[in-house]
C-alpha cells in the first residue's frame, strides 16, 4: 500500500490538535475540587433527617463501639456514598452480618450472607434507598443484641419518616418498621391483639389473584404440568394441599373442558384439604357450579387438615392421580426441623402419584436466627415493592390493601413471629429440589409450550420488563430484574 506524500504528517498534526484539547476518549483532565459545577436538582427529593435525629444516630453509634471499615470492598463503601451514613457512621453490613454472636458460622451461611449483601446491592441503587436500609439493618441488629430501648428509637424515626403512600422505599420501610416495631412488642410480653394468619376474604383474595402475577404464574404452571401428566386418561383425581378458595381450579376445568385438547374429557375428582371445613364445603359448592356450567363430570371432596395426615381418601387404580402443593410446603417446617415434612413427603410418594406440583417462594425465611432471616427478607420483599411499583398506580387503593393484608402479614410473620406463631418458613428451590429427591422425586422439567404460556400470560397482563420468566434445574422461575420470587416445580 502506498502512502500519499505527507499523510504521515497529517496524522502526526490530528494527535496534536487532540492532545492540546485534552480530549482522549478515556482520558479526560482531573478537576481540582473546588472547580466542580453543582449538580443539578433531582427529580425525586431525598429526605433528609432532621438535627436532633441525626445526633440521636450518632451517638448510638458512639454507644455500639463498633469502628467503621474504610475498605472499599464493600459495594456501598465503593460506589454509593450516603451523607446519612456519613453522619451517622453505620456499621458496613459486612460487620453487621459477620457480628451476629459469639457462635462460628459455617462456609455456607457466609456464602449465604454474601448473596444476601449482593442482593441488597443490585435492587437498592439509590443512595436515599441505601440510608435507609443500612437504618433498617442497624435496628435490626439492636435488636439481635437486646438493645431494645435504643431500638425503640429507631423504629421511632422510621414510622415517622415513612408511610405507605410513599414509593417503593418508603412503602418498604414503613412495613418493614411495623414490623419491628411488632417484634419489639412480642419481645417486651406485651399481648397483641389476634390477627388472621391469612386473606380470609374473597375479594381480597381475587384482588391479589388479578393485580399480580405470583399467584397465577404459580398456578398456571402447575396446571399445565397437571394436563400433561393426565394424558388420555379417563378420570384425573387432584388431591390439593391448603385449597382455600380454590382459586387454581377454574382455569384448569375450562381447559379439560376444552374439547380441542380432549375430545372426550375425563372424569375430575378434587380432593381439596384446609383447615376450615366451612370454607372448603364453599369453595366445592363454587367450583360444582362452575363445572356443570362446562359439562364436565366433577366431584369435590372437603378434607379437613387435622384428617389429612392419615390420608382417608379413595384412590380408584385407574384414575392419574396430581397432588398439588402450592405455597404449602414451608408450613410443614418447624423449629425442631424437617421430620414432618420428610414424613409427608415419603406418604405422598407411598400413593405413587403420576404428577406432583410444588410452587413456593424463593427466600430462605425458615433461619432460626432473626437478623438472617431479617436480611433475606429485606432483599425479598425490596424486590416484591419494586414489582409492585411499575404494575401498579401510585394511588391504587387495591395496592394498598395488597401490600397491608397479604405482603405486611407476611412480613410481620418472617420478622416478628418465634416459635410455632411463625408459619412463613420459606426455602428457596436448591432446599425442595433435595428433599424431593431425598423421597425417592425426579424432576420433570417443563414443556416448551409451559413456557411459552407462562411468558405469554406476563405479556398479556404485567406488561413491565422487570418481570422474567427462566427456567432452571428442571424448575421454572418468576423473578423480578435478575431476583427470582417464585419457583414452580414438577416431579414424578
Amino acid at each position: 500500500m502506498v502512502v500519499g506524500e505527507g499523510g504521515e504528517e497529517r496524522d502526526q498534526l490530528r494527535e496534536e490538535k487532540r492532545h492540546k484539547k485534552g480530549q482522549g476518549f478515556l482520558l479526560k483532565p482531573r478537576q481540582k475540587p473546588g472547580s466542580l459545577k453543582p449538580k443539578t436538582k433531582q427529580k425525586e427529593k431525598d429526605k433528609c433527617y432532621t438535627p436532633k435525629e441525626t445526633a440521636f444516630l450518632e451517638a448510638l453509634q458512639r454507644k455500639t463501639n463498633v469502628k467503621t471499615s474504610n475498605s472499599t470492598s464493600s459495594p456501598y463503601a465503593a460506589g454509593l456514598p450516603s451523607p446519612l451514613l456519613s453522619r451517622a457512621q453505620f456499621p458496613p453490613l459486612e460487620m453487621l452480618i459477620t457480628s451476629l454472636g459469639s457462635r462460628e458460622e459455617d462456609h455456607q451461611e457466609r456464602q449465604q450472607q454474601q448473596e444476601q449483601q449482593q442482593q441488597l446491592f443490585l435492587f437498592n441503587p439509590r443512595p436515599r434507598q441505601v440510608q435507609t436500609h443500612r437504618l433498617l439493618i442497624h435496628c435490626a441488629e439492636l435488636i439481635h443484641r437486646a438493645d431494645y430501648a435504643a431500638a425503640r428509637q429507631v423504629v421511632s424515626i422510621l414510622t415517622a419518616r415513612f408511610s405507605a403512600a410513599g414509593d417503593s422505599a418508603d412503602r418498604l420501610a414503613h412495613h418493614m418498621a411495623r414490623s419491628l416495631s411488632l417484634r419489639l412488642h412480642c419481645l417486651s410480653g406485651q399481648v397483641l391483639l389476634h390477627r388472621p394468619k391469612s386473606l380470609s376474604d374473597p375479594n381480597s383474595i381475587i384482588s391479589v389473584n388479578k393485580l399480580t402475577p405470583f399467584l397465577r404464574f404459580a398456578h398456571l404452571t402447575a396446571n399445565q404440568a397437571i394436563i400433561e401428566a393426565a394424558g388420555g386418561r379417563r378420570s384425573v383425581h387432584i388431591l390439593d394441599f391448603d385449597t382455600g378458595h380454590g382459586l387454581q381450579w377454574p382455569p384448569l376445568l375450562q381447559a379439560m373442558a376444552d374439547r380441542s385438547h380432549f375430545p372426550c374429557p375425563p372424569s375430575i375428582h378434587i380432593t381439596g384439604t384446609g383447615e376450615d371445613l366451612s370454607l372448603l364445603t364453599q369453595t366445592g359448592r363454587r367450583l360444582h357450579s362452575f363445572s356443570d356450567s362446562l359439562g364436565l363430570d366433577f366431584h369435590f371432596h372437603p378434607l379437613p387438615l387435622s384428617q389429612s395426615s392419615s390420608f382417608s381418601f379413595r384412590i380408584h387404580p385407574s384414575e392419574a392421580l396430581a397432588v398439588n402443593c402450592s405455597m404449602f410446603l414451608h408450613k410443614l417446617i418447624n423449629d425442631e426441623g424437617l421430620e414432618n415434612l420428610t414424613k409427608f413427603l415419603r406418604a405422598v410418594r407411598g400413593m405413587k402419584p403420576t404428577v406432583v406440583t410444588v410452587s413456593e417462594r424463593e427466600a430462605r425465611h425458615g433461619s432460626p436466627v432473626f437478623l438472617h432471616r431479617f436480611m433475606e427478607a429485606l432483599s425479598y420483599y425490596s424486590a416484591v415493592f419494586e414489582s409492585l411499583e411499575a404494575t401498579l398506580p401510585p394511588t391504587s387503593r387495591e395496592r394498598m390493601m395488597l401490600e397491608r393484608e397479604w405482603i405486611g402479614r407476611e412480613m410481620e410473620d418472617v420478622v416478628a413471629g418465634e416459635g410455632d406463631g411463625r408459619r412463613e418458613r420459606h426455602e428457596r428451590f436448591e432446599r425442595w429440589e433435595a428433599l424431593m429427591r431425598a423421597a425417592g422425586f425426579a424432576i420433570q422439567p417443563p414443556s416448551t409450550f409451559a413456557l411459552s404460556q407462562a411468558r405469554l400470560l406476563l405479556r398479556l397482563h404485567y406488561p413491565s420488563e422487570g418481570y422474567r420468566i427462566e427456567m432452571a434445574r428442571g424448575a421454572v422461575f418468576l423473578g423480578w430484574q435478575c431476583r427470582p420470587l417464585f419457583s414452580v416445580s414438577s416431579w414424578r
